[in-house]
C-alpha cells in the first residue's frame, strides 16, 4: 500500500506540474491583459508603466520562476482586474460551485445507479426500453441547449423557476437538472451493461438457489460485483462535471468559479485562470487516486494484487 501511495502521489506531481506549465505558457501566448485592463487611448508610455508594475516586461523565464515560488510561498498572486488576492476572489465563488457539483453528483448516483440497475433486470420489459431510450435522449442533447430549453420553458413560459442567481434552493433546480441529465443518462447506460454481464454468471443462479431473497442477489451479489465498471465512470464524469459547469454556470449567471474563469480567459487575467486550472486540476486528480483507492475496497482482487 505504501508503494502504490508513492507512485501516485509521484504521478500527481507530474500531472500537475505539466497542467500548470502548459497553462503559464498557453496564457502569455495569448496576448497582453494591458489591452483589456486599460482604457483605449492610453498613449505608450503609461502602456509601459503598467506593462512594469505588473511584471510582465519581464522575460517568461523569470515569470515562470516567480510563479512557483509564489506557489510554494501561498501566495497565489493579485487578481488583475480586481486587485485582490486570488484566493479570496476564488473563496466568494468557491461555495455556489461546489454546491452545484455536490447536488448534481449526488443527484446522478442517485437516480443514474437505481435506474441502471432497473433497465437491466427490466430488459424484456416495455418500461426499460422506455427508460432506456430518454437516456439516450439525455446523452445526446448538449447542455447548453437543454439549459436554454428550460428556461424557455420554466423562467419566460411557465414562471415558475428564477432564470438567474444563487440565492434560493429553486435557483438551484435547472442548473442542477441541466448538469445531471448528461451524467444520468450515461451513468444509466453503463450500469446496465455492467449488471447484464453480472446476471449470468454462475455464481449469481447459486445465490439464488441458496434461498437468498431477490433483493440481497441483485444488490449484495450483482451490484457490488459490477461497482468497477461504474466507479470508473463516475470517475471520468468527475472531470467532465467540472468542465461541464463552466457552460452552465455562465448560462444561468451563477457567479462561480467556472463563470470566473470564462471571464479570467476573456480578460487574460492571468493569476486567476491560473489558480482556477490548478483548483480543477488537483480536484480531478485527488478524485482518481480516491477512486484507485475504492477499486481495493470494492473487489479483494485488486486488494490483494
Amino acid at each position: 500500500m505504501t508503494a502504490f501511495l508513492l507512485s501516485r502521489l509521484l504521478r500527481m506531481g507530474v500531472t500537475l506540474w505539466l497542467v500548470v506549465t502548459a497553462v503559464f505558457l498557453a496564457t502569455r501566448l495569448t496576448g497582453n491583459p494591458i489591452d483589456y485592463l486599460m482604457p483605449e487611448g492610453l498613449d505608450a508610455e503609461g502602456r509601459s508603466a503598467m506593462i512594469a508594475y505588473w511584471g510582465l516586461d519581464r522575460d517568461p523565464v523569470e515569470q515562470y520562476a516567480l510563479f512557483w515560488r509564489s506557489l510554494f510561498e501561498g501566495q497565489f498572486g493579485l487578481g488583475l482586474m480586481e486587485r485582490r488576492p486570488v484566493i479570496t476572489i476564488f473563496g466568494e465563488r468557491m461555495v455556489r460551485s461546489l454546491a452545484l457539483l455536490a447536488l448534481t453528483l449526488g443527484a446522478t448516483i442517485a437516480i443514474g445507479v437505481p435506474l441502471g440497475v432497473l433497465t437491466a433486470v427490466w430488459r424484456e420489459r416495455r418500461l426499460g426500453s422506455w427508460v432506456l431510450f430518454v437516456a439516450f435522449l439525455g446523452y445526446a442533447i448538449p447542455n447548453f441547449i437543454l439549459a436554454i430549453l428550460l428556461l424557455l420553458l420554466f423562467s419566460f413560459t411557465l414562471h415558475w423557476l428564477p432564470s438567474a442567481g444563487a440565492t434560493t434552493a429553486l435557483h438551484y433546480v435547472m442548473p442542477t437538472a441541466t448538469l445531471a441529465a448528461y451524467f444520468i443518462a450515461a451513468l444509466v447506460r453503463y450500469t446496465r451493461n455492467a449488471m447484464l454481464d453480472v446476471l449470468g454468471q454462475d455464481y449469481m443462479r447459486t445465490a439464488h438457489a441458496k434461498g437468498l431473497s431477490p433483493m440481497r442477489v441483485l444488490i449484495r451479489h450483482g451490484l457490488r460485483n459490477a461497482l468497477i465498471p461504474v466507479v470508473t465512470v463516475l470517475g471520468l464524469q468527475v472531470a467532465t462535471l467540472v468542465s461541464g459547469a463552466v457552460v452552465i454556470e455562465t448560462v444561468f449567471a451563477w457567479n462561480g468559479v467556472g463563470d470566473l474563469l470564462v471571464g479570467a480567459t476573456l480578460r487574460r487575467d492571468y493569476p486567476v485562470l491560473q489558480f482556477g486550472v490548478l483548483v480543477v486540476a488537483c480536484a480531478v486528480i485527488v478524485v482518481n487516486t480516491l477512486l484507485d483507492l475504492a477499486y481495493a475496497a470494492i473487489d479483494p482482487r485488486v486488494r490483494l494484487a
